[in-house]
């Protein structure tokens, strides 16, 4: 999948684990198990948009019409699944819609009465919140709760997801309109998250890390950009490509190793023109980082390491992404050298 910037992502929908459960796209032949356990008052009625009865070929119908939204990445459901019981039991649904408009996404998730109070709920909107926000091309995933279904809106809240209004929607399955809670996610809450359980312990004294980053640059004068995956500390930012400077290395040789494993190129030490560094304090540690500008080498960049997209930027469109933190200072800089 390509943009109009010319980025490329690399979706690796599903399974997405989590514990003894994984998730998988919804498919025909789910209907069965979903039917038994949507077609139950109490989970129905707390779902704006489903009937109570459900139809057994409404939700046949349903199955055909997300099928071909996830072959055109408009919207993503998933099946979650009980991997350690015997038959690989179907315990709810979790899915997304994506309005590329407004660069957001509006998520939604059941499970099956006989399957509450297990903590699924949790596990399920924290793995695909965490997916989507790293992978997709979208700023937030909001979601909305009756007043009334105080367990979604403890599972919200334990995600992350912070309340922003208040409104009124159609529940199909009760016949009428009910107030509901907005809530929302955005990409920088899923970083603090990550850089909070990921950086380790808060030291009075910081550590020194050495990090160096190369600014290649194209024939036709674009920046490459890599976007950092799910799993990693602040995924979904944009970076510069590059990595830590190993003991005994120089910052070019460091360079030279870090750009054949996450790119598959092959630079030369000469090719390598120091441009600028950057210093910055993370609350875990400070970062020394090198920036080198880079004209040639040989073969095409490629992601090797799990990058979500590799973006060839053109200078007027660098502030459209949302780069790393301590990147930022160098982008005035690279956009002076670009125009």
């Amino acid at each position: 999948m390509t943009t109009n910037g010319g980025e490329r992502l690399l979706l690796n929908v599903s399974p997405l684990r989590i514990d003894h459960y994984f998730l998988r796209s919804v498919q025909k032949e789910d209907a069965d198990s979903i039917h038994a356990l949507i077609n139950d008052w109490n989970v129905a009625r707390m779902l704006s948009n489903s009937p109570f009865p459900y139809p057994k070929d409404q939700l046949n119908k349903w199955i055909d019409v997300i099928t071909k939204q996830i072959s055109k990445g408009e919207a993503y459901h998933f099946s979650i699944i009980d991997e350690a019981s015997a038959d690989k039991k179907l315990v709810g649904c979790i899915g997304l819609r994506i309005d590329k408009a407004n660069r957001c996404a509006k998520i939604g998730y059941w499970i099956g009465q006989k399957f509450w109070k297990q903590g699924i709920a949790k596990k399920a909107l924290q793995r695909i919140s965490s997916w989507a926000l790293a992978t997709l091309d979208i700023d937030y995933l909001y979601a909305t709760s009756a007043k009334d279904n105080t367990a979604s809106i403890k599972v919200l809240s334990n995600c992350g997801y912070h309340q922003y209004g208040t409104g009124k929607e159609k529940f199909i399955a009760r016949g009428i309109e009910e107030p509901v809670i907005h809530f929302a996610l955005q990409r920088e809450d899923i970083c603090k998250q990550n850089a909070n359980t990921t950086l380790g312990s808060n030291n009075s004294s910081k550590p020194i890390l050495l990090v160096v980053a190369a600014a290649l640059i194209d024939v036709e004068g674009r920046l490459l950009l890599a976007k950092r995956p799910e799993g990693k500390a602040m995924a979904g930012l944009w970076e510069f490509p590059g990595g830590k400077v190993e003991p005994g290395e120089s910052p070019e040789a460091a360079l030279i190793r870090e750009l054949k494993e996450e790119l598959g190129i092959d630079v030369s030490r000469s090719c390598l023109a120091p441009f600028t560094f950057i210093s910055y304090s993370y609350e875990e540690f400070h970062l020394i980082m090198p920036l080198y500008v880079c004209h040639r080498w040989q073969n095409t960049p490629e992601p090797k390491e799990g990058q979500q997209a590799l973006a060839w930027v053109k200078a007027q469109d660098l502030d459209k992404y949302l780069v790393m933190e301590a990147d930022r200072p160098m982008i005035p800089f690279l956009k002076d050298l670009l125009f």
